[in-house]
């Protein structure tokens, strides 16, 4: 039996649930993310209102990032560094929620448990 390919990757850019929270901007993950995630990725990111100051990005339908998607993450976690965004993050599962933190993403985005929680961190 063969590896499975990687499940494609897509990306919505949509507005936090909560009224109160409607200047938040949360990017939807979906599928895998690997090298060939870019297009998506960035296109999603240019969605992106340019006075959006607030992302979260919602990791919870993602199966499965690679050494070159957590690149890419890296990538755009400085993207939004320059552009002066505050990002919040949730849905990682607990091997990946591992993997941000040993590869220093915890300094660029915070993990919660939920959408709620995320927005919440920024009042």
């Amino acid at each position: 039996m063969g590896t499975q390919p990687p499940l494609m990757t897509r990306v919505k850019v949509d507005h936090a649930k909560r009224s109160n929270d409607s200047d938040v901007a949360v990017l939807r993950f979906s599928g895998d993310i690997t090298g060939t995630s870019n297009d998506a990725v960035f296109k999603a990111y240019r969605k992106i209102p340019a006075g959006a100051s607030k992302l979260v990005f919602d990791f919870s339908k993602v199966e499965y990032i690679n050494s070159s998607g957590i690149a890419l993450v890296i990538e755009l976690l400085m993207a939004a560094k320059k552009d002066n965004r505050t990002i919040q993050s949730f849905g990682l599962s607990p091997h990946f929620q591992k993997v941000f933190v040993m590869v220093g993403l915890n300094q660029y985005t915070h993990q919660h448990p939920d959408e709620a929680s995320a927005c919440a961190a920024f009042d």
